[in-house]
């Protein structure tokens, strides 16, 4: 009877913990589809336009000019948010952070918004996501868990650095994988960097731009191809000697 009396009170902390995360994962979950419903149902999608962005340069320039921290915090949170949940508009938020903060400044802190954001996608659909990314996206799993197992890293600087993978694609199945946080973040980090750079600087001449096109000219994406297959040649050289990457 005693013995049963113990067992019992070391599971209830067990099955409150459990019921708690579930709890916390529901709250979590269902935060992110309001916002996400939010940003569709109001259509805020129409603020991160090109058009919007030339429409209202001259204001976005006088508020930095006023509030420089301030402007940095709203950018990078904001970066966060559309990277995080996987909403479109990054590259119109890349080129708003090159045009009033500047090509290398920008560049930075769009790195530190969409790594960051990146990064939490990742852990969404790590621990929160998993069903939905695997039914959604299932076919991508099973190759790029095999290009992780050859070389993680290079692996995925390669996904960074050409831009014919969707981003938040590569956010979301890389969460179902293998591959650990820290190796996850570098590889982000260092693998969006001339992306980011290219469309901040862009940035800067936002006045004579019409188009996104011009910016993805048929020249800057095939040096970014050059620079993602770089990226694999760790892999191509272990591959030749026979050794495992």
């Amino acid at each position: 009877m005693i013995d049963q009396q113990v067992a019992m009170q070391n599971d209830m902390p067990v099955s409150g913990q459990a019921s708690g995360l579930n709890v916390g994962r529901t709250v979590i979950v269902a935060v992110i589809a309001v916002a996400i419903g939010a940003f569709l149902y109001f259509d805020l999608g129409q603020y991160l336009s090109l058009d919007a962005l030339k429409q209202n340069r001259d204001q976005l320039l006088a508020f930095t000019e006023s509030n420089y921290a301030a402007s940095v915090a709203i950018f990078i949170l904001t970066y966060i948010v559309v990277t995080g949940l996987s909403l479109p508009g990054a590259v119109i938020l890349t080129l708003a952070g090159g045009f009033v903060f500047g090509g290398v400044i920008g560049t930075l802190f769009v790195n530190l918004g969409a790594t960051t954001g990146a990064t939490l996608a990742f852990l969404a659909a790590r621990y929160l996501l998993r069903d939905w990314v695997e039914q959604k996206f299932g076919r991508w799993i099973e190759p790029v868990q095999q290009g992780f197992a050859k070389n993680a890293f290079s692996y995925l600087l390669t996904l960074r650095l050409i831009p014919l993978f969707p981003f938040f694609v590569v956010n979301l199945v890389s969460g179902l994988t293998r591959v650990n946080v820290g190796t996850y973040v570098a590889a982000t980090a260092i693998g969006i960097i001339p992306g980011s750079f290219v469309y901040a600087y862009a940035g800067r001449q936002l006045g004579t731009l019409s188009s996104l096109k011009e910016i993805a000219s048929p020249n800057v994406i095939g040096a970014f191809v050059l620079l993602g297959l770089l990226a694999l040649a760790p892999i191509v050289y272990r591959k030749f000697l026979g050794k495992p990457a």
